[in-house]
């Protein structure tokens, strides 16, 4: 690969990881952070973020809208699939019964998979539909704020 590509993808993957903690979610980039995390009580959504396009297009526009809402995640964090393997990998093994899938979402009550929403449900989609997916999770799951 040259170094141009290099450097293009590295500014891709540094954008999305800002994106995302800048709308409040927290990285989690290495497994031990990932436990601490996911095993919170109270309801928690991962997002599993990614470089591709439905990622910065739906995903994390979705991700972000989403939160203006009555009920939300007590807990909001992000793993980055494809860059840090070690982290995605470790919650991805909390989504028991779900194929690997980024983007997707999953949402935890107190450590335990309540529902996701798997790439298939985002790619293709308007952003506002998987806000109004997230929206129905959190009003089935979480607590009003």
């Amino acid at each position: 690969m040259n170094m141009d590509f290099n450097l293009f993808m590295n500014d891709v993957v540094r954008q999305a990881r800002q994106e995302i903690v800048h709308a409040g979610y927290t990285e989690l980039t290495i497994p031990e952070e990932v436990d601490e995390a996911l095993i919170k009580k109270g309801t928690t959504l991962v997002m599993v973020n990614s470089v591709c396009g439905c990622a910065g297009g739906i995903a994390r526009p979705a991700a972000m809208h989403s939160l203006h809402f009555d009920k939300r995640p007590d807990h909001l964090v992000t793993v980055f699939a494809g860059q840090d393997k070690e982290a995605t990998e470790k919650a991805r093994s909390y989504f028991t019964g779900y194929p690997p899938s980024s983007p997707s979402f999953a949402l935890l009550k107190d450590g335990e998979l309540c529902t996701m929403i798997e790439r298939h449900e985002i790619e293709g989609h308007e952003p506002m539909a998987v806000v109004q997916k997230l929206q129905d999770a959190f009003e089935k799951y979480c607590e009003e704020l």
